[in-house]
């Protein structure tokens, strides 16, 4: 039997919570320490699952025993983290943003290169399973050309969330997606933003993303929808895949521009055929841990990796540009760009 890892979390809030519980039920990990500066969360943490606590996660990391780290601080925090796991030869998961900055993630990525260590980010909805077979079933060609992808994600102003806006820290989810699901980088975006409720930062943003390809990307997310919502729609030449993040449901409607509906003898609607493609269920955080497990083990690249997250927050970025300055912006120079900061 392969002894399990011994992992250490850095953060307690809303999604350190859901790494400390996934952690802790994982067959092959340890949860071995923990570390938050909230005292009472940091007890109870420990109480219920016997790691050892820290309330800063610095001293955590150059401490304790651990063959890999957990970073689920705020934004802000995750370069100080990173960078103190990278420096003592830790592969490390960063939940998203990578960071937030584009100077700021482009120092992680490069020094996790100079030390031959992993960071695998953690663009949770990767690993969602109506995403792995609607990503399946594209590759095989059900869309041999993609027309636009689009995606809602939207939901309640989550109170704890103060140094980084909406488009860093929920648009980089669907900056991600849209980038994977295209297949490629898009080469100029556009964007117009919103703050209606966040003290400092927009909690509203409506984004464009224009690929080599030529096809078109629109994300909407926000923080002020009463309602949590989580969906995508990817439509092509052949028909559309719509999928839902929460309930894991993934339909396609084939195209049937043959066989329009006659209504009073005028062809108004066009109908497709349905159909509802089998998705097993499985929580999307615990197949990112079972990734970073094989990471660990394996010292292979991670499914996500920091190159991933960097490109996310740059795009990012870029949306916020684009909204300020009020004009379109050219990302065909950004590899270039970002090679040297």
């Amino acid at each position: 039997m392969t002894a399990p890892l011994r992992l250490g979390l850095a953060g307690l809030g809303s999604m350190g919570r859901n790494h400390l519980r996934v952690i802790s039920n994982h067959p092959e990990a340890t949860l071995a320490a923990v570390a938050d500066p909230d005292a009472l969360a940091l007890e109870a943490a420990v109480a219920g699952t016997g790691a050892k606590g820290y309330a800063d996660p610095l001293a955590m990391i150059a401490e304790a025993d651990l063959d890999g780290i957990v970073v689920a601080a705020p934004t802000t925090a995750h370069l100080a983290l990173a960078l103190a796991a990278i420096d003592r030869g830790l592969n490390v998961l960063v939940e998203k943003p990578l960071a937030a900055t584009v100077e700021d993630g482009l120092t992680i990525v490069t020094a996790a290169r100079k030390r031959n260590v992993r960071v695998q980010v953690g663009h949770v909805e990767r690993y969602n399973p109506a995403v792995l077979e609607m990503g399946r079933l594209l590759r095989a060609g059900w869309l041999s050309t993609i027309y636009a992808v689009t995606s809602r994600r939207a939901g309640p102003f989550p109170a704890r969330i103060r140094d980084v806006g909406v488009t860093v820290d929920l648009g980089t989810h669907d900056i991600d997606m849209l980038s994977w699901i295209a297949d490629e980088r898009p080469v100029r975006v556009y964007a117009e933003t919103a703050q209606r409720l966040h003290a400092s930062h927009e909690d509203l943003t409506f984004g464009l993303m224009h690929f080599p390809s030529g096809a078109i990307g629109f994300l909407d997310v926000d923080w002020l929808t009463p309602a949590k919502r989580r969906s995508l729609v990817a439509l092509g030449e052949e028909g559309m895949f719509e999928l839902d993040y929460l309930t894991q449901r993934l339909t396609f409607t084939r195209s049937n521009v043959d066989r329009p509906q006659l209504i009073g003898g005028y062809a108004t609607t066009f109908t497709g055929d349905v159909a509802e493609i089998p998705v097993d269920n499985i929580e999307p955080l615990r197949a990112e841990l079972d990734e970073f497990v094989r990471v660990l083990r394996t010292g292979e690249r991670p499914y996500v990796d920091g190159e991933d997250g960097l490109w996310a927050v740059a795009i990012a970025i870029a949306f916020l540009t684009a909204a300020s300055e009020r004009r379109p912006i050219d990302l065909s120079d950004l590899p270039s760009r970002l090679a040297a900061i």
